[in-house]
């Protein structure tokens, strides 16, 4: 039943795998057909072509490896010095296999003259460009917040899970007490597991942050603390003690191995799942789009430890990157997790999204082959163009993105590199959930 549930789970982040690319490239299409570019292909996948049927100028399939897609733009490049145009794809994976596809002339029909990419105003090329990661933005948007209001998310509680029994630094990394350790506020008042803080001092509170936030900010007071207990409402009165406590970021989370003196009350909050408002979601989100971009700025950094856990047998990080083939093992994992099949579908959908913001992110590097870098292209003749009238000079011309190239190949290489590096690591040595 476990192996029959891991593959359900695999099948499960393949299908929104598909659903993502074919998501974004959709976005690449429908602007581009609306500014009248000719897309000779809309593709799912790379190598041999499974299935494809053409409707109107356009050939739609599905091809074998479910790894990226792309979309066939006619004239991405102006015309080198020979008069010849270069087609290429939106895609970095197929850009990257194409090798300088063939020249855009072999594809040139009559009347496709006005219909290339590259004579599009430079407003209209960032919107075709952008619209792909954009929709993968939208899709992890809807996908947060069907999981944060839907299903709602595991998170610290104001019900107390278990109470300290005395007051120890938590920089000194023990739970037993000693003779000479004071007992703790919590134990005192008569605090127990399975009540719930309403009020902390007069503050009605229900967050769990809130409350923590309250009790570190006065320390050496006694104050009211109202609890419900088997459905009725009962005071309490504690004196906070001052203690070493773990350091939070402004996010409200621990930062390992940092401590600050602040109050202390003594009891372990109960996890459970809690819906968030709207409110909530946006904030919950923002966070993770810092902390992605975090991520993605320090790849470079986590190299050496993902190098020694795909050859050296080190220990695979929490936060080691992970490629299409770990995510999906993973999402195997989520479906044989003894937890609630509403919880494992919610863990899948953040699986889903988290892909989604990711793919956003990553694309919007001002590097070729990857959409910012078309981006950046069509900015930068924008500005000179402008500069050229204010200046009252000829126009420039479109820029030719194509001379970029060398560097793009650069790119590609090192992407491949990483790629393989991150895919031996998750097949040997992967990351696990459980």
């Amino acid at each position: 039943m476990t192996h029959l549930m891991m593959i359900l789970g695999i099948v499960v982040f393949v299908i929104g795998l598909l659903f993502s690319i074919a998501w974004h490239e959709l976005g690449h299409l429908s602007t581009a057909k609306l500014f009248g570019i000719r897309v000779p292909q809309y593709m799912v996948g790379f190598g041999p072509t499974l299935w494809s049927r053409k409707k109107g100028e356009t050939e739609y399939g599905i091809k074998a490896i479910p790894f990226g897609g792309y979309i066939r733009m006619i004239g991405m490049f102006p015309p080198g010095d020979d008069g010849r145009i270069t087609a290429r794809s939106t895609s970095p994976w197929r850009s990257m296999i194409e090798d300088a596809r063939s020249a855009a002339f072999e594809e040139l029909q009559p009347g496709d003259e006005k219909r290339l990419f590259y004579t599009r105003a430079p407003w209209k090329r960032v919107i075709v460009m952008f619209a792909g990661p954009f929709m993968n933005l939208v899709l992890a948007v809807a996908l947060f917040l069907t999981v944060l209001m839907g299903f709602g998310i595991s998170q610290q509680t104001t019900t107390v899970s278990s109470v300290s029994q005395c007051v120890i630094a938590q920089s000194e990394n023990r739970d037993t007490c000693r003779s000479t350790d004071p007992p703790s506020p919590a134990a005192a008042a008569g605090l127990k597991a399975g009540d719930t803080i309403v009020s902390f001092d007069g503050v009605h509170t229900d967050d769990w942050n809130r409350l923590s936030d309250l009790i570190r900010a006065n320390p050496g007071r006694e104050v009211p603390i109202v609890v419900e207990r088997d459905g009725h409402d009962l005071t309490l009165h504690a004196k906070i003690a001052t203690n070493q406590v773990a350091k939070k970021d402004s996010h409200g989370q621990i930062v390992e191995g940092q401590y600050v003196t602040a109050g202390f009350l003594g009891f372990s909050a109960a996890t459970g799942i809690v819906r968030q408002d709207f409110g909530e979601s946006l904030t919950w989100m923002g966070e993770r789009v810092g902390d992605a971009v975090d991520s993605i700025a320090s790849l470079p950094a986590k190299i050496p430890a993902l190098w020694e856990a795909a050859f050296d047998g080190a220990p695979r990080q929490p936060d080691s990157p992970m490629g299409v083939v770990g995510a999906a093992r993973v999402g195997g994992e989520i479906f044989t997790l003894d937890i609630p099949a509403t919880q494992q579908l919610a863990m899948a959908l953040m699986l889903v999204a988290g892909f989604n913001l990711s793919l956003f992110l990553f694309n919007m590097l001002p590097l070729l082959p990857l959409d910012g870098g078309h981006i950046a292209g069509a900015l930068w003749e924008s500005l000179r163009r402008h500069l050229a009238r204010v200046l009252r000079r000829p126009d420039p011309g479109p820029f030719d993105v194509a001379k970029l190239m060398p560097v793009a190949y650069v790119v590609a290489s090192v992407f491949i590199c990483f790629t393989i590096l991150v895919l031996i690591a998750d097949v040997v040595n992967p990351v696990r959930i459980s």
